[in-house]
């Protein structure tokens, strides 16, 4: 792959070992529903420990385009919606990011209409929106699909409702709950996403005023009230962006402390690392401390499944150290059809992964030689940092606004540990 000549790139030379102390930044996929969130709220909020994202930016933007003022102070986020002006949300925006599609929930909660477009985002496959579209219409919506556009209005205000998910969807989930908060009467979701960001949110929303429980579990219970208020929240941290540096740590061979993070959020990354050979210790609540000096060996097999199970979005970065281990690792992809796209670029570095629709065998190889690569998405963007960290000689990686839509200054991070990293 020939770069051109001006391209943002990100330059590794590989093969060195990292070592240090690093804190893990502010939850990407906890951020963006709880800015989506500050909608409904009737006054000012501040989120504290925000990552700085371009994800985050376009969330800030789409706030002000609904007319209320949003402003960044380090990594304090203050949003005063006193006032909503706007209801639709323009196309260039919500193509920006997936997650865009939160704010339907919270526009419509507010004002009871809303019109966008379907969300951008990394291109893993279909990921449709029908079952926020089914929920939201349970509970009174009308919408419209026309042209790529969603008109939805509730004339008679958002009404409670029992509705069970077919998946556990994380997006349908957030939308529900926030389009619940100020409905009339009582909304039960069962097969409700039970990720941390959920309770993240919910906790957010009851200091605003909601009566959400449940959050966590596969029930969460919503007794809407008349209105909210303004808070003062602190986001929790990433788990993911923890399991890549985790990861990052054991491709080097290396050892690390990660600090603000709880472990529990990755309950299920320890484990695989721990059946690799890595030493994992957990101490004072939010620290992390890896140790992977000994000799590595390939775990059998690894699925990918809704939380509580292994996470999709740390599937390729595992699968970048899998690369390097000896012996075999099957993945299995349960969450995305399109989730394999990184393999390519670990091919290039001479990896070796046979790919066949949802499932792909590694086997490992103690040489990984770096090459020009391409990121095509946000998770698989950071997986072939983490390859290349451990390649001989030099890689360049392009398409790094993928990797920046979730991780704030992994470049300048990963050079505190030890890596010969620069963004060219």
């Amino acid at each position: 792959m020939a770069v051109k000549k001006g391209t943002p790139k990100i330059v590794i030379q590989g093969g060195g070992r990292l070592a240090g102390e690093l804190s893990v930044q502010g939850a990407k996929n906890s951020i963006l529903p709880l800015l989506s969130a500050t909608v409904l709220c009737q006054g000012e909020s501040v989120l504290h420990n925000c990552p700085n994202l371009s994800d985050a930016d376009a969330a800030c933007r789409i706030l002000n385009c609904l007319g209320c003022k949003c402003a960044r102070e380090g990594k304090s986020i203050s949003v005063n919606s006193k006032e909503v002006l706007n209801t639709d949300v323009p196309k260039d925006l919500m193509r920006e990011m997936r997650s865009s599609i939160v704010f339907l929930g919270a526009i419509l909660g507010r004002t009871h209409q809303c019109k966008l477009t379907f969300p951008g985002g990394c291109e893993l496959g279909p990921r449709p929106i029908d079952l926020h579209v089914m929920a939201l219409r349970k509970m009174g919506v009308n919408i419209e699909e026309k042209g790529g556009f969603l008109n939805c209005n509730a004339p008679k205000g958002i009404q409670g409702a029992n509705i069970s998910l077919a998946l556990p969807s994380v997006g349908a989930t957030e939308n529900i709950i926030l389009a619940a908060v100020t409905a009339k009467g009582t909304t039960e979701i069962h097969n409700a996403a039970r990720e941390p960001e959920i309770t993240d949110l919910a906790e957010f929303l009851n200091k605003c005023g909601a009566k959400i429980s449940g959050a966590g579990t596969g029930t969460v219970i919503i007794e809407g009230v008349e209105q909210l208020g303004g808070a003062e929240h602190t986001v929790i941290s990433d788990r993911i962006v923890a399991a890549t540096y985790l990861c990052c740590a054991a491709i080097t061979r290396g050892e690390l402390v990660l600090k603000n993070v709880d472990y529990r959020h990755i309950s299920a990354v320890l484990p695989v690392l721990e059946q690799m050979g890595c030493r994992i210790y957990t101490y004072d609540d939010n620290k992390i401390y890896i140790n992977a000096k000994k000799q590595l060996r390939a775990p059998y097999k690894i699925t990918t499944s809704a939380h509580p199970g292994f996470p999709t979005d740390a599937q390729p970065m595992f699968m970048a150290l899998a690369s390097t281990l000896e012996g075999t690792t099957m993945f299995v992809e349960t969450i995305f059809d399109n989730r394999f796209r990184h393999a390519e670029g670990f091919s290039r570095l001479g990896a070796k992964i046979t790919v066949s629709d949802r499932v792909a065998v590694v086997e490992g190889t103690d040489k990984l030689t770096g090459a020009d690569l391409e990121a095509t998405d946000l998770r698989g963007g950071a997986a072939l940092i983490t390859a290349a960290l451990f390649a001989q000689k030099t890689s360049t990686i392009t398409g790094i606004t993928h990797i920046d839509r979730g991780y704030d200054d992994i470049v300048g991070n990963l050079k505190k540990i030890g890596a010969n990293i620069k963004n060219a």
